[in-house]
């Protein structure tokens, strides 16, 4: 998966404040993420960061 910081990522799961969009903040064997509806910040592991990933919204696709 091409995920790097910066991206925006479409959870499967919807997080406690009712958003599923979640900005990448650092990458490696976690995933930090930041919550888009709240703030929060948590990390989460690579393995299951990937799995719950529904849809990658990259910087580039943005600017287009």
């Amino acid at each position: 998966m091409n995920i790097a910081v910066g991206d925006k990522l479409i959870m499967k799961k919807k997080h406690p404040c009712g958003t599923d969009t979640f900005s990448v903040l650092r990458i490696g064997m976690d995933f930090r993420l930041r919550c888009d509806g709240c703030g929060r910040e948590f990390m989460v592991p690579r393995t299951k960061a990937e799995k719950s990933v529904k849809k990658i919204i990259s910087i580039g696709e943005e600017n287009k």
